[in-house]
């Protein structure tokens, strides 16, 4: 797509995005596209988040930006009111009042190829990719399967992925045996235990994600699935902003603007000062 830097509009965005992430690709529940803006209105600079919250649209009035593109739905369930007395209402208001319109990709973007979990993928420079759930188009489906750069045991691999990862407090964790040996990793970008029976069938020796559930992971482990490792929500869909960025500075004559900002819930992560790995068990007081 070639715009003149002068003629670029809100409208022009959102077709590049559905071109990459077409709408028609997002989940029956999900809801994206664009939730605030004029079409006709200008473009020259974008702010890339995961999020839509107050402290990442402080980012985007500090940038000048005349759009923010973010993965996570702010409108996600029904509402009967923006009003300003209301928290989503009064980031309505302050896009609206700042001339900031919003634009959503999510599943949409989650499945793409490239998209979300190819982002992931290559953060932690897996090869030979395929989807973990095969959807449409080849190359195009949930998560993503691929060989790591070398076999990791899987102390290894969770250190590694604390690595290239973005940093949250939360970091990495992981459940299975710390010495088993990883060459095939599975990942999903967001929240994946959903789709633990497919990493078990990927025949993937590991498999990454986030919002991992307790029960949900033990049972997984104990039917004999492929070890887990949890990182932050955040940090498992920044790396896309990246991709994105790389999209828009090829197709449309805008200057874009990635928020580093975490936006997990989670500031703060102290392992217990006590605790020791061990299979023993411990005679009781």
């Amino acid at each position: 797509m070639t715009v003149d830097a002068a003629g670029t509009t809100v409208a022009d965005v959102v077709a590049a995005l559905a071109g990459w992430y077409p709408p028609e690709w997002a989940a029956d529940w999900d809801r994206v596209g664009l939730v605030v803006g004029e079409p006709s209105a200008p473009v020259t600079r974008a702010l890339l988040a995961v999020d839509c919250v107050p402290e990442t649209v402080d980012e985007a009035v500090e940038a000048g930006a005349d759009i923010m593109i973010v993965h996570h739905p702010l409108l996600l369930r029904g509402v009967s009111s923006v009003a300003a007395t209301t928290y989503k209402g009064t980031i309505v208001h302050r896009l609206i009042r700042s001339g900031i319109a919003l634009l959503v990709a999510h599943t949409n973007a989650d499945v793409a190829n490239p998209g979300v979990c190819d982002a992931l993928a290559q953060r932690l420079k897996l090869t030979d990719l395929r989807p973990l759930i095969p959807d449409g188009p080849p190359g195009v489906g949930t998560g993503r399967v691929g060989e790591l750069p070398r076999p990791m045991t899987l102390a290894e691999l969770v250190e590694f992925a604390a690595l290239r990862l973005p940093a949250t407090p939360g970091g990495v964790r992981a459940a299975g045996d710390p010495e088993q040996p990883v060459r095939t990793l599975a990942v999903c970008g967001g929240a994946g235990d959903p789709f633990l029976a497919a990493a078990a069938a990927s025949a993937a020796d590991a498999y990454l994600t986030s919002d991992l559930r307790h029960h949900v992971a033990s049972e997984h482990l104990a039917a004999g699935g492929p070890a887990l490792l949890d990182a932050a929500h955040w940090a498992t869909e920044r790396p896309w902003l990246d991709l994105l960025a790389g999209q828009l500075a090829d197709a449309l004559p805008i200057a874009t603007v990635v928020s580093d900002l975490p936006t997990d819930p989670w500031t703060l992560h102290v392992p217990a000062a006590i605790y020791k790995p061990t299979t023993a068990k411990e005679p009781r007081p």
